[in-house]
């Protein structure tokens, strides 16, 4: 099954945001300059409604 993370990765940086640092487990902090907040991005995200929650938190519309 193919994952959504390098794809997410793309959108999130086509938009400005930034990679901040490592989170717990296999997880990353990003942080968002439309929302000023920081979010979770897992490295292996194999669900499109995960994905899209993602860039939920990122104020970001829908893309898979």
């Amino acid at each position: 099954m193919a994952t959504y993370t390098p794809k997410l990765k793309e959108v999130l940086r086509a938009h400005g945001c930034s990679y901040e640092r490592p989170g717990r487990g296999d997880h990353e902090i990003w942080y968002s300059p439309i929302t000023n907040r920081r979010f979770p991005v897992d490295h292996k995200i194999l669900s499109r409604h995960t994905a899209n929650a993602v860039l939920k938190q990122a104020d970001l519309p829908k893309q898979f």
